[in-house]
């Protein structure tokens, strides 16, 4: 192949260099200059055929030969007797000459462009079209500066990846055991939690080259070039093995085939599975794709031999975060107890985690503060979770209805030990949601905080406000999955008015529970 290449290179600079020469040749001026006196001897003499005159020279020609004289030496007298021809500055053949230079190099230029990937010619339909829709970017790996020690609290997932960086580093230890390689790694978890900061560590780790491409670069508008595109994925990897491919949201290539028509995306899979079923065990490339949708990927792009491993990366958990948190604070000068700033975070992901410290550190900037404390955290923790919301405007009114409603969550979450750091007059939200599994009396307990607010609203005004809507639907919601998904109702197949029942009993309980507590409760 370099050869090859070499050769090409060669002929493409033969031509060129031949071309100059024949346009040297043809364009030089092969005139021979005289004297004065030999011009006017030859003038004289009746020998010139004709005479052109140019800036420069005037030229002589005989039946033999062409001379030149510098037009400054020749007079008009001596021009008497011969019709003179203005010699202009361009010439056709000039033009002619130039303009196959011209295509000549256009061609070279146009076929060292194709190859390189910058243009794309396909032949659809008979049509030829140049069109940067239809080309693709030539595949490149890149370089990853992440580190393991960079992401905290991903202790587990880090034990399950460290032998494939042995196997990339020390494969003839394994092999000699006759173990192979697997062929591909699944990262499964929520957005946010640090899959794609994962694979860059581990690609860095091994020190191999690491090509990242996302599910949706697979998705092209004709037939065809989505496969194309994962063959070349692969071949780039495998010439440059062993490697590392990521595959970001794999689940937009990768659904299920229902049996709806959908050519590209089908063929595009297809490409996918065989070029992961086709590996050789010395290939020494590795898939790693992430996905927070495993329950919709195609069976067969799940069975052994084709992602042998499946890692759930999930939240992290108070300790994970407390790690989490240490890294990102490295750097920032603060006075913050990390832990307190790990409870106040439940249901945060790692991202949500950094954005947190980022948009603490960016508050103290602006209030001028040296350090960052744990007033900034609580001031920006709801920016992080909800978004930036116009301040409301309460009356006096409002503010008895949002005081009492508040008042009496912050009651029951004390009660029932649910975890809350920091009562707001803005926010409904007193706790965030987890999606760690609950007992059937800690999803009730859950359900009476939501519904407590409405409750002392009621005893004390006889009516409650519509921003409780947040809090209801939410309380809806648990009870819905408790009767129709958990079977935690008085049987396990549910009859029609059950949720009615659950969440009327639930309501007269937090009452009972508040009328109890009248005397802990300062209404306002």
């Amino acid at each position: 192949m370099v050869g090859s290449k070499t050769n090409r290179v060669a002929l493409y600079a033969s031509a060129f260099l031949v071309v100059v020469l024949v346009l040297f040749a043809i364009l030089r001026d092969r005139a021979d200059i005289v004297t004065l006196k030999e011009a006017t001897a030859l003038l004289e003499g009746k020998d010139v055929k004709s005479v052109v005159a140019s800036e420069d020279f005037v030229y002589l020609k005989t039946d033999k030969e062409i001379y030149k004289i510098a037009s400054s030496q020749v007079t008009p007298q001596m021009l008497v007797e011969h019709k003179v021809k203005v010699k202009s500055d361009s010439s056709i053949v000039v033009y002619f000459l130039f303009l196959i230079l011209f295509f000549g190099l256009g061609t070279l230029l146009f076929k060292w462009l194709q190859k390189n990937r910058i243009i794309n010619t396909q032949n659809i339909g008979g049509a030829t079209f140049k069109s940067s829709l239809e080309s693709s970017a030539p595949i490149e790996s890149i370089k990853s500066d992440v580190t393991f020690n960079d992401i905290g609290g991903i202790s587990d997932v880090k034990m399950e990846l460290e032998e494939i960086i042995d196997f990339m580093k020390k494969p003839k230890r394994y092999k000699s055991f006759g173990a192979r390689m697997p062929r591909g790694v699944l990262l499964v978890g929520p957005p946010g939690v640090g899959k794609t900061m994962i694979a860059k560590a581990v690609a860095n780790a091994a020190g191999v080259p690491f090509y990242y491409q996302s599910g949706a670069s697979f998705v092209q508008i004709y037939v065809g070039m989505g496969a194309k595109r994962v063959h070349e994925l692969f071949s780039a990897a495998k010439n440059n093995s062993p490697s590392i491919i990521f595959i970001d949201e794999i689940d937009a290539v990768g659904k299920k085939r229902d049996g709806q028509r959908n050519d590209e995306r089908e063929a595009t899979l297809n490409q996918l599975l065989t070029e992961m079923d086709g590996f050789e065990n010395s290939s020494g490339v590795i898939v790693i794709a992430a996905t927070n949708k495993i329950d919709v990927l195609d069976s067969a792009l799940l069975r052994a031999g084709r992602f042998d491993r499946r890692v759930f990366v999930e939240l992290p958990t108070k300790r994970e975060r407390a790690s989490i948190l240490t890294k990102y604070l490295e750097k920032v000068p603060n006075d913050v107890n990390v832990d307190t700033v790990a409870n106040m975070t439940v249901g945060f992901n790692g991202a949500s985690l950094a954005a947190l410290v980022n948009e603490a550190s960016l508050l103290a900037i602006r209030q001028h503060d040296f350090q960052v404390t744990i007033e900034h955290f609580h001031q920006v923790k709801d920016k992080v979770m909800f978004g930036k919301k116009k301040l409301q405007m309460l009356s006096e009114q409002q503010k008895q209805y949002r005081v009492t409603y508040q008042a009496a969550k912050v009651i029951c979450a004390t009660y029932f030990d649910l975890p809350f750091e920091k009562l707001l007059l803005s926010n409904e939200k007193l706790t965030p949601a987890t999606d760690e599994p609950l007992i059937k009396h800690e999803l009730e307990s859950r359900v009476k905080m939501l519904l407590a607010g409405i409750v002392a609203c009621n005893i004390k005004y006889n009516e409650h406000a519509s921003s409780a809507k947040g809090d209801l639907d939410e309380a809806k919601e648990i009870v819905q999955m408790m009767i129709a998904e958990y079977g935690m109702g008085s049987s396990l197949m549910a009859s029609e008015n059950e949720k009615e029942i659950l969440m009327k009993r639930l309501y007269e309980e937090t009452r009972n529970l508040l009328e109890s507590l009248q005397g802990v409760i300062k209404y306002v």
